[in-house]
């Protein structure tokens, strides 16, 4: 039996994520989920008209959550780490669950441990011994390897690749081709910009850009 979800957020990253739920449904037999449809507070008009595209109805404003049957799974298509915690906390009053959702082709290892709403597109790889938290969303090949700790609400933007034993805190954005060196740490809400290269400890809170990254 098919289970529902409802997909929050309109944007380019949440109609992404609508793509990964039609992958799951497409590469098995009967399919896994059953959209209901989109939540958005603040659409744009241009965005309502993408997912009309996609044929996908647009049900309203996050308190229509209410209305969802229990047991209906959310997804959070939202790709700032610190707007997707800000929405986890609201739409938390709901209490409806987070599906976990991992591309047919993103690999995630056997002993990987997760929370709920971890998001894994097409060609993330995820490999041992790894512990990602809360709302973690991996993006389009990109890499967290073994021994790493993630924390909640963390992104790993396209081509970002995480090496060995690192440990990235609460809410830490890793841009596109970004990449940290094995055995650091990138504290809690920090970014490292797009194409750097992390060679020393992040401090919490900062912005850290180019090769090396400062």
């Amino acid at each position: 039996m098919s289970l529902d979800i409802v997909v929050v957020g309109c944007g380019g990253h949440g109609r992404e994520v609508l793509g990964i739920v039609r992958a799951i449904n497409a590469a098995g037999g009967e399919p896994v989920w059953r959209v209901r449809g989109f939540v958005d507070d603040r659409p744009s008009e241009v965005n309502l008209k993408r997912v009309q595209r996609l044929e996908v109805p647009y049900l309203g404003s996050t308190a229509r959550l209410g209305d969802q049957p229990a047991g209906t799974y959310l997804a959070l298509g939202i790709g700032d780490p610190a707007a997707r915690r800000a929405v986890d906390q609201r739409v938390s009053a709901h209490g409806l669950p987070a599906a976990v959702l991992i591309h047919p082709d993103a690999t995630v290892g056997p002993d990987a441990v997760y929370g709920e709403g971890l998001i894994a597109f097409a060609g993330a790889r995820v490999t041992t011994n790894v512990t990602l938290g809360r709302h973690v969303h991996l993006n389009q090949n990109s890499a967290v390897a073994h021994d790493c700790e993630v924390g909640d609400h963390v992104s790993v933007n396209p081509l970002g690749a995480v090496s060995g034993d690192c440990r990235l805190g609460d809410g830490v954005l890793i841009g596109a081709g970004a990449v940290v060196l094995q055995g650091l740490r990138v504290g809690a809400d920090a970014t490292v910009g797009a194409g750097a290269c992390v060679v020393r400890d992040v401090p919490a809170g900062v912005v850290v850009k180019g090769v090396p990254a400062r």
